[in-house]
């Protein structure tokens, strides 16, 4: 039995050289719209998104995040940043960072997390209140080059998933 959302999980790979084709507005926003749809923690929302598509802005970006100087080639960007009065800010951002990933993958379109906190240059840069923490910034954008879907080098079921208690088998049936 096919199960397209396992098919994207199971194919999604981290893209940071991104060919120089626009993305279409509809697919923007359904990436965004992924994101605002996210479960949270009490339904808090505890989220804000900037969405950064002029090249200066997505060059100041790769100055800006040293893990992602490679956001200056993207398509677009997605800042992502939580309330830090919300206990579950970061888990939250998480989920939704993770929905606009595979939301992404599942058109056609690459991406990879930048970025973890201690981002207030991109904070102050995009006019995001004090009130907010940048958890991080997701460049997107049609891959460069041609990737192997579902490759992926991954521990043993076994070795990561136990039954009942830590370490047992993990034999499912």
């Amino acid at each position: 039995m096919s199960n397209a959302v396992f098919d994207t999980v199971r194919t999604v790979l981290a893209v940071r050289e991104f060919d120089q084709r626009p993305v279409a507005g509809d697919v923007v926003g359904r990436i965004l719209e992924a994101g605002r749809l996210s479960a949270s923690s009490m339904n808090k929302q505890p989220w804000h998104f900037v969405l950064v598509r002029e090249r200066e802005g997505l060059a100041r970006l790769g100055a800006l995040v040293r893990t992602g100087p490679y956001i200056a080639e993207a398509a677009f960007a997605v800042i992502v940043a939580y309330r830090r009065d919300s206990r579950f800010g970061v888990s939250d951002a998480s989920r939704a960072i993770q929905s606009m990933v595979l939301t992404a993958w599942g058109e056609g379109v690459g991406s990879n997390w930048a970025g973890f906190m201690g981002l207030d240059g991109v904070r102050e840069w995009a006019g995001i209140p004090e009130g907010y923490e940048v958890l991080a910034v997701l460049p997107f954008g049609y891959p460069a080059h041609q990737l192997g879907r579902g490759k992926k080098n991954r521990l043993p079921f076994g070795e990561v998933v136990s039954v009942e208690r830590y370490r047992a088998s993990a034999e499912l049936s």
